[in-house]
């Protein structure tokens, strides 16, 4: 299995088994980052971290603060896709794997801008 991200028209495969989403909040501006795993039921968070809170961005009541992140374990079911979109306001979102992050962009290998991303798993074949 890999991570199948697309975004106008174009299809992008990571074959990775885990990474973790990271952006900044386009209010706040505090950084946020999500550990994702890739599995055969669908995309599965993991663990959510926030740097601050504020407008919209407040963490649960379970959340612990850990080394100046609120994190915690969102209660959720794998999902079969993940819609991420671009207002502009707030720079791109950020893919880390192995301690090395690149903007969807670089991804891509040319400027997303506006463009939604979908991330899904790719059942290679």
């Amino acid at each position: 299995m890999s991570l199948c991200l697309a975004s106008a028209g174009v299809v992008k495969a990571l074959s990775i088994a885990a990474f973790t989403l990271a952006w900044t909040h386009s209010i706040e501006k505090t950084a946020w980052q999500e550990d994702w795993r890739v599995t055969d039921a669908g995309l599965d968070l993991v663990e959510a971290r926030i740097k601050g809170f504020g407008a919209g961005m407040e963490p649960p009541p379970e959340a612990r603060l850990v080394d100046g992140w609120f994190q915690w374990t969102p209660p959720r079911a794998p999902r079969p896709q993940v819609v991420l979109g671009n207002s502009g306001a707030a720079g791109e979102w950020h893919l880390c794997h192995e301690g090395h992050c690149q903007t969807l962009s670089e991804i891509f290998g040319h400027p997303i801008g506006a463009n939604v991303t979908t991330m899904s798993v790719c059942h290679d074949r």
